[in-house]
């Protein structure tokens, strides 16, 4: 599986996040190369789990359209002496 890389401004925002976080429900500050070694922490080791969750609902919608179309598919088959 190819490394998630994050741009320089997607890592910014993400630890701006992580920042606020712990400032709000925490009640703590955290400096800017913690709050990244947080974020590449969740981004490596939690990260997949995510991303595997987002497939697994990709491919679930897919397979409801796949059998959307095949049910439309069917719709449009035309009565004949040929049995399958």
């Amino acid at each position: 599986m190819k490394k998630i890389e994050f741009s320089r401004e997607e890592t910014k925002a993400m630890v701006g996040e992580i920042q606020d976080y712990f400032r709000e429900e925490l009640d703590q500050t955290i400096g800017d190369i913690p709050a990244e070694m947080l974020m590449r922490f969740f981004a490596e080791r939690i990260g997949p789990y995510f991303y595997n969750r987002g497939l697994y609902d990709s491919q679930a919608i897919l397979m409801e359209r796949m059998d959307e179309l095949t049910d439309t598919i069917y719709a449009l088959e035309q009565k004949t002496d040929f049995v399958r």
